[in-house]
């Protein structure tokens, strides 16, 4: 090897911007053939749509406003993720998690709208709100792990920095951020774009995919953490898979339900299922059914009745939830069945409340 060439080696070798460009490329790449597949995807939807309103003549799904076809995607979205993470985190006494998690994708959403505001830099708030909240939620594992607390004082002390982070940030730039962060406090129906909506369906992909492979020891995990360490599974571990994948939820959720409403739908649908339910796949498979009947009719009365769609879901969610109480509480009249404690909720044939054996 000649002199000259070993020089020009090493000098292109110890440039790190060098050894970065075509990692970059091959990122870029792969992000645009993702993007362009996701986007792809959203045409078909709107064809879907655009079929569903002329069969049904429904005003809010006219071809004009794409912005509803969108939303309802993101609902139905929404209706499968969170009462499929809220079911486990309900059945673990974490109802609480959501709001911490919000109130941290709140800061992240500030974060991302500070940075756009300051240096240009031109990233999706939802993006940061991902990143920030995913980090929280790590956060409120490695606290209750290292200091022996209990969840609901990690979870406090998480919601309380990352909302004083948020309003911070806010106040620093108070004449554009309070104006664009309205949107994300409350949801809007109007604002989800392609891109917020590609990046709900790169959350609903991973969140359903994880589930889906770890089902079984997230359930073992969930109902007897002491027999599943003894079989030898990380429970520290499946403890933080649970937290990331409630921190994608909420802020796939976010886009129309608003921070502040958001831990509505990993509670109120798998509590109302609780209540006509005797097993937890049966659990599990009803708050989904609730949850999206939920979210397509509350979607409807937003966009009707002209208020807000995080509202509007939620009331619906709990209205159901009451009819699923009154449901529950006619079979046990009935003799049919009674109305289960939340803790007797059978995980398939193994009965939780003894909860020493696996799924």
């Amino acid at each position: 090897m000649s002199a000259e060439v070993a020089t020009t080696l090493v000098t292109n070798v110890g440039d790190p911007l060098l050894l970065l460009l075509p990692m970059q490329g091959v990122l870029g790449a792969v992000g645009n053939l993702v993007f362009g597949v996701l986007l792809w995807f959203l045409e078909q939807w709107y064809w879907l749509m655009d079929w569903a309103y002329y069969f049904t003549g429904l005003e809010m799904l006219n071809p004009r406003y794409r912005f509803m076809h969108r939303a309802i995607l993101v609902g139905l979205c929404v209706g499968v993720m969170a009462p499929l993470i809220g079911t486990f985190l309900v059945h673990r006494q974490l109802a609480l998690i959501g709001d911490a998690l919000a109130h941290t994708a709140f800061a992240g959403v500030a974060i991302g709208l500070f940075l756009n505001a300051v240096i240009g830099l031109g990233v999706s708030p939802y993006l940061t709100a991902v990143v920030v909240a995913m980090i929280a939620a790590l956060f409120i594992e490695l606290i209750s792990e290292v200091t022996d607390a209990y969840n609901d004082v990690s979870m406090a002390i998480v919601l309380s920095t990352g909302f004083a982070l948020g309003t911070t940030l806010i106040s620093l730039n108070a004449g554009g951020l309070a104006v664009g962060v309205n949107q994300f406090l409350f949801g809007n129906l109007s604002t989800v774009s392609p891109q917020s909506a590609a990046i709900l369906l790169v959350l609903f992909a991973v969140i359903v995919g994880t589930v889906a492979v770890t089902r079984n020891q997230l359930l073992y995990v969930t109902f007897d953490e002491t027999a599943a360490a003894v079989s030898g599974l990380s429970v520290n571990w499946y403890n933080r898979v649970m937290v990331m994948l409630t921190a994608m939820v909420v802020v796939g959720a976010m886009q129309i339900m608003g921070v502040i409403l958001v831990a509505a739908m990993l509670v109120v649908p798998v509590a109302g299922a609780t209540q006509v339910s005797r097993s937890f796949s049966e659990s599990l498979v009803v708050s989904v059914v609730l949850a999206e009947l939920a979210v397509l009719l509350g979607i409807a009365v937003a966009y009707y009745a002209g208020v807000t769609a995080g509202g509007a879901i939620v009331l619906v969610a709990v209205g159901i939830y009451i009819c699923a109480v009154a449901l529950g509480k006619v079979q046990s009249a009935r003799g049919e069945q009674a109305t289960p404690d939340m803790g007797s909720i059978k995980a398939d044939s193994v009965d939780v409340g003894a909860g020493t054996e696996d799924d």
